[in-house]
């Protein structure tokens, strides 16, 4: 039969255990949750960074953090995602120009087109004072912070029909589909074509039946979309450099340390660069690709199509909003 020290003992050692039980939950809960959501699904490099992202985390900062992904816009629509970082219901997200231009409407100047040369321009351009002086502006407006650019690729003209294009004016008449927004139909236009817009799901028979005359895309869109099996020409217009940028909600970024401030920043800068490598990368080589396949790739003279495309954008009410000199700014921005 126990004595009485051995069952008080044994009631102790109970109520320890028990203790220690009930602590396990409140040691996990001091992680700092950073909810990711974006529309890219699995297989795109947008998607795959965010892994870098999360490792890069664990490794500077293990056990801080707990990083939770969430592809395929299944946590918040595309779109939605800086209203519910400014209510504090998303940390992190990767959000366009042109989202961001709806609510900093300085930020259209890159919705332009050929306001950025290439990636190396587009890096030189955000990473420096230019960036730093727009980014603080997001913070102000948006209530997220930009950390870092990712590169989300360089849009060219697929045409229907093979044809000579050096200039703007070789693009008049062909019936060009963009999305449908203003700013992109604007764009279409100050390429010199005829910008029609129709759903991203409407191209390929658009393109086969002729419905349309060409389209716009990153090169990997025309791959992945199969849009060569129905064109004959790639003109390399390099029209538009597009940009995503990393960005986190102001409301998290307060709550961090500096020094966790600085390991979620260069998990963001890892990020980004992992993308900008690998897209860069894919793109280099997609050219080989579309004329194994028997396509056509030429190169305009993009100057000549730079200049006309600035020159229609500084003339319209977009260049009314962008602050004074910014474009020339740009533009003196040697990478």
């Amino acid at each position: 039969m126990p004595t009485s020290r051995s069952l008080k003992r044994r009631t102790l050692l109970g109520a320890a255990a028990a203790l220690s039980t009930l602590a396990l939950p409140a040691v996990a809960q001091t992680k700092t949750v950073l909810r990711i959501s974006t529309p890219a699904v699995p297989d795109d490099w947008h998607a795959k960074m965010w892994t870098v992202f999360k490792d890069a985390l664990e490794k500077s900062a293990p056990g801080e953090f707990d990083v939770q992904i969430n592809l395929n816009g299944a946590l918040f629509k595309q779109g939605t995602e800086p209203t519910a970082m400014a209510r504090g219901n998303l940390e992190l997200t990767s959000v366009s120009a042109f989202d961001i231009a709806k609510l900093v409407p300085e930020f259209s100047v890159f919705t332009a087109g050929y306001m950025v040369r290439d990636p190396a321009h587009q890096q030189k351009v955000f990473n420096g004072p230019i960036g730093a002086e727009l980014f603080k502006t997001v913070a102000d407006k948006m209530d997220i912070t930009p950390l870092s650019t990712c590169y989300l690729g360089t849009r060219q003209v697929n045409l229907r029909e093979a044809r000579t294009v050096k200039t703007p004016a070789d693009l008049k008449g062909i019936k060009l589909r963009m999305p449908g927004s203003k700013e992109w139909l604007f764009l279409g236009n100050a390429l010199g074509a005829t910008a029609t817009p129709l759903a991203f799901g409407e191209v390929y028979l658009g393109l086969k039946t002729g419905t349309i005359d060409g389209q716009d895309n990153p090169l990997p869109s025309v791959r992945a979309a199969k849009f060569y099996e129905v064109t004959q020409q790639i003109v390399l217009t390099s029209h538009l450099v597009d940009s995503l940028f990393i960005a986190i909600s102001n409301r998290s970024l307060h709550t961090l340390t500096p020094a966790q401030r600085q390991k979620v920043s260069a998990a963001a800068q890892a990020a980004a660069v992992y993308n900008n490598e690998n897209r860069i990368k894919e793109e280099s080589q997609l050219v080989d690709f579309f004329k194994k396949e028997g396509l056509k790739v030429t190169v305009p003279d993009v100057e000549a199509f730079r200049k006309s495309v600035q020159a229609t954008y500084q003339a319209s009410d977009y260049a009314k909003v962008w602050p004074k000199g910014l474009v020339e700014r740009i533009n003196a921005t040697r990478s």
